[in-house]
């Protein structure tokens, strides 16, 4: 398939949300090929499609030691989140130089419609958990940096059009 560019912050459609996905199409089978071609490019853990420009609430994600395990979503929601929290370096291609420290649940219930257009419920532990928060946020219009306070968010920004 191929790897397609990322947005670059401040671009509006990272702030608005994905519309949902009708059913699974050999369209959105090629955009998700694209969207895994693109986050192993980076290298990432995952990518949602706004992050590319495809304002549909599509995600990819993996965090597998070994690659090619990556997990294909479309209308991803979160179900339950566990009460125990776990602290990650997060960081967007759309936003590159910078990155911070985020808090998120350390492990999620997510609910899915899969690449065979089944609706799947699937546990989320560890990286593989922040990444999917973090994709379920692209998909509506947040960026991780928008989980610091307003003067860390001011500042990954400064330092951020310093390195852009």
């Amino acid at each position: 398939m191929a790897v397609r560019p990322c947005l670059r912050w401040p671009d509006g459609r990272l702030r608005t949300q994905a519309e949902d996905v009708a059913g699974i199409t050999d369209e959105i089978r090629a955009t998700w090929a694209d969207m895994i071609d693109t986050m192993e490019a980076m290298p990432g853990v995952g990518l949602a499609a706004p992050q590319i420009g495809v304002m549909l609430r599509l995600a990819v994600v993996d965090a597998s030691d070994t690659r090619g395990q990556a997990v294909r979503m479309a209308n991803p929601e979160i179900l339950h989140a566990s009460v125990q929290m776990r602290e990650h370096d997060e960081a967007s291609p759309n936003l590159p130089g910078v990155h911070a420290r985020i808090n998120r649940p350390r492990a999620v219930t997510v609910r899915f419609v899969n690449a065979a257009d089944e609706i799947e419920e699937r546990d989320f532990v560890g990286l593989w958990a922040t990444s999917v928060q973090h994709q379920i946020d692209h998909l509506a219009g947040r960026m991780y940096f928008d989980r610091l306070s307003k003067v860390k968010r001011d500042m990954l920004l400064r330092r951020a059009r310093k390195v852009g």
